[in-house]
């Protein structure tokens, strides 16, 4: 064998001196097979001295499906909910025998072109953010052999399972506290960066469905736009700030007004971020639970690939923490 050759099941069977089927059956854990420890232990360590890896592509034409999940990643910025979400996923997947490749690639793309791009590499599965999946992709991913298509975001999409985050919940949820501790004039922050700003006005369309006058207030991520809101209060407001980082934002500026919380301004966040107990006053916010969301995910891609069928599902519960914010 060349040492610049990678090496072969065939290698690995002559170096154990028994059938590649052996090697296959051993190697990829397959059940049902009869086939003795002392056997299985040399066609291990036959491999593990070569360096055998098996070929992916190889796997593909055999089992017609290359066990990988591809992730599209949406093009949002990343915090830690989504960060701690994207391993827990990858964790359940790898219990369950497939590998999670992250695409990042090209990510303003969607349709047929998203579509083909994701195809190439032939996944089992393929996650992407329902905004750029089209009836006429999901039938390339579907020509190509992809078993499970899943949407995530903001809508289900049709004809397939779509994996929903009840934002309209946050911001119902935020809200309704500010009116239990009597505030009447309730503002709620839309986020300007075109990344989250849709998510925001999903909270918006929930702050206002509780019933009570909601304004609503565009602001970008800046020192000086939360300075010139602050300005703009009269006191006894209630603010539902979008997140914590926009939350924060505002509780620096309302500091530097002169204003207190929650006696001038009562401000709620959303996520629950660590920084959110360290602020003072300690930040009351919307705590979105994700735990259950990796395996939820996994058992709807795992069932899809078997040919099951599987309907939309929700990835998170919500809780209100109250603080010393409101």
């Amino acid at each position: 064998m060349s040492g610049n050759r990678p090496a072969t099941s065939m290698d690995v069977a002559r170096a154990a001196g028994v059938s590649q089927a052996t090697v296959s059956y051993v190697l990829n854990d397959r059940p049902g097979s009869r086939i003795s420890e002392e056997t299985r232990a040399r066609v291990r360590d036959a491999a593990e001295r070569l360096g055998y890896v098996p070929h992916a592509g190889a796997r593909t034409l055999r089992t017609g499906s290359s066990g990988l999940v591809l992730v599209a990643l949406p093009d949002i910025p990343q915090g830690p909910l989504a960060t701690g979400l994207i391993e827990g996923l990858d964790k359940e997947l790898g219990g369950r025998g497939y590998t999670m490749v992250q695409y990042g690639g090209a990510r303003h793309v969607k349709g047929v072109a998203a579509a083909k791009a994701w195809a190439e590499l032939r996944p089992a599965a393929v996650l992407a953010d329902g905004a750029r999946l089209t009836g006429a992709g999901i039938e390339v991913l579907r020509a190509a052999g992809v078993k499970a298509v899943v949407g995530m975001g903001l809508k289900a999409v049709p004809g397939i399972p779509s994996v929903l985050a009840d934002h309209e919940g946050v911001g119902a949820l935020a809200v309704r506290h500010l009116v239990d501790r009597g505030r009447d004039g309730i503002v709620a922050i839309v986020p300007r960066e075109e990344g989250i700003r849709p998510m925001g006005l999903e909270r918006l369309r929930g702050a206002r469905s509780v019933g009570v006058p909601v304004k609503a207030v565009d602001l970008a991520f800046d020192e000086g736009e939360a300075a010139a809101f602050v300005a703009g209060l009269s006191g006894g407001e209630g603010v539902f700030a979008y997140n914590d980082d926009y939350a924060m934002l505002l509780l620096a500026a309302l500091h530097d007004a002169g204003l207190g919380v929650p006696g001038d301004v009562a401000v709620v966040g959303c996520d629950d971020l660590p920084l959110s107990r360290l602020t003072r006053p300690r930040l009351t916010t919307v705590r979105p639970d994700l735990s259950a969301a990796p395996a939820t995910i996994a058992t709807v891609i795992d069932r899809l690939v078997r040919g099951e069928s599987c309907g939309d599902v929700g990835i998170w519960t919500l809780e209100l923490i109250g603080r010393d914010s409101t």
